[in-house]
C-alpha cells in the first residue's frame, strides 16, 4: 500500500486493523463487505491471512474461516466484478515436512514442483486457498497468481533456541542464503504478478532471495554450510567476523525462485551477496521500505516466552 500511495493507481486498502494505509475497515469473512469493497476494482491483492504466528492462539475454524472462506469470498466477488488480475500472497510453509529431509539426505531443493505435505492448519489452509485460485482459473477464467513467499517480516525467530545461538541480524542474513526475501522485492513480485496475470492466466510461484547455492551443493549444505558458502561469497567471512556472527553448520533446505524470475521477470535486488556489500560499507542490510515499514508484531499481546506462542 506505501508503493501504491505512490504510484499512477488508485489503491484501496481493506484490513480488520485502522492504518494511516487502510480506506476500508472489515473482514473478507463477510461476503457483503468484500461485494461492497470489490465495486470499480480491476485488480486484487490478497494478502489477508491468519498465519503460523496464530495456530497456538486461534481455532481451527478461525483459519478455516479466514483463510478458506474469506479467499472464497474475494474469489466470487472478484469473477462477479470482472477483475482482470487476482494475486493471492501464500506461503512457502504450504510445503510443510517436505522441507525438511531425513538425517544424511541432501538439503532439499525446494521448486513448485515439490509436492506440498502440509503440517498444520495454516498449511492446510493456505494451501486450500491455492487450490480455490486454481479452480477459479479454471472454471471462471479469472487470472490467478499465487505467490510462494518466504519469510520477510522483520520479528524475531520463534525458535528459542535459534534465538539463543543467532543475534537477530545474524540469523535474517543467514537466511538470505535460502529461505528470506526483503519486503521490497516482496512487492515488486506482487505489482510484476498483478501486471502478469491476464497474460499467464494461473501460476505458482516461489518468491524468495536470488540463492548462491545449486543443486550440487545440497549433500555439502548439511554438513558444512559455511564452506559452501566461502566458495561463492568469500568476503562474509570478513564482515562475519568483525560483528562476531556465525553461519549455521547445516542448511536442511533451499528455496529456488527461477520460475519467478523468469516468468514474471521479477529481478529481487536483495540478496546475501548484497547484504554482506551492505555490512561491509557499514550500511544497512534492509530495503528503505522495509526499514519504513518496521515491526508490526503478530499480537495485540506480548509473550514471555518469544513473539508468539508455539504449538
Amino acid at each position: 500500500m506505501r508503493t501504491l500511495a505512490a504510484s499512477d493507481h488508485q489503491a484501496v486498502g481493506l484490513d480488520i486493523k485502522p492504518s494511516p494505509f487502510t480506506q476500508r475497515i472489515g473482514s473478507i469473512v463477510d461476503r457483503d463487505f468484500v461485494k461492497e469493497c470489490m465495486r470499480d476494482v480491476d485488480a486484487v491483492v490478497h494478502a489477508a491471512t491468519l498465519h503460523k504466528p496464530h495456530v497456538a492462539t486461534h481455532t481451527r475454524q478461525d483459519f478455516a474461516d479466514t483463510n478458506i472462506t474469506g479467499t472464497l469470498n474475494l474469489l466470487e466477488e472478484a469473477a462477479s466484478a470482472g477483475v482482470r488480475s487476482f494475486v493471492y500472497t501464500s506461503t512457502t510453509s504450504a510445503f510443510g515436512r517436505a522441507l525438511r529431509p531425513p538425517e544424511g539426505a541432501p538439503a532439499a531443493w525446494i521448486t513448485e514442483e515439490v509436492t506440498p505435505v502440509p503440517k498444520n492448519i495454516y498449511g492446510v489452509t493456505k494451501l486450500a486457498a491455492e487450490n480455490f485460485c486454481e479452480l477459479f482459473q479454471y472454471r471462471m477464467a479469472l487470472p490467478c497468481l499465487v505467490l510462494r513467499t518466504s519469510r520477510f517480516f522483520p520479528e524475531e525467530d520463534d525458535d528459542r533456541n535459534a534465538r539463543r545461538l543467532f543475534d537477530d541480524a545474524n540469523l535474517k542474513v543467514n537466511e538470505l542464503l535460502y529461505r528470506r526475501a526483503d519486503i521490497e522485492d516482496m512487492v515488486s513480485a506482487h505489482l510484476l504478478a498483478v501486471e502478469k496475470a491476464p497474460v499467464l492466466g494461473f501460476g505458482r510461484y516461489i518468491v524468495s532471495a536470488t540463492t548462491p547455492f545449486t543443486r550440487e551443493d545440497l549433500q555439502e549444505l548439511r554438513t558444512d554450510a559455511a564452506g559452501v558458502v566461502r566458495r561463492y561469497v568469500p568476503e562474509f567471512e570478513a564482515v562475519y567476523a568483525r560483528r562476531g556472527w556465525t553461519m549455521p553448520k547445516t542448511i536442511d533446505r533451499v528455496y529456488a525462485n527461477e520460475r519467478a524470475r523468469t516468468e514474471l521477470g521479477w529481478r529481487p535486488r536483495y540478496d546475501f551477496r548484497s547484504a554482506i556489500r551492505s555490512l561491509a560499507a557499514g550500511e544497512d542490510f534492509r530495503s528503505p521500505l522495509a526499514r519504513a515499514v518496521g515491526s508490526k508484531g503478530y499480537h495485540a499481546m506480548t509473550f514471555a516466552d518469544g513473539p508468539y506462542p508455539t504449538d
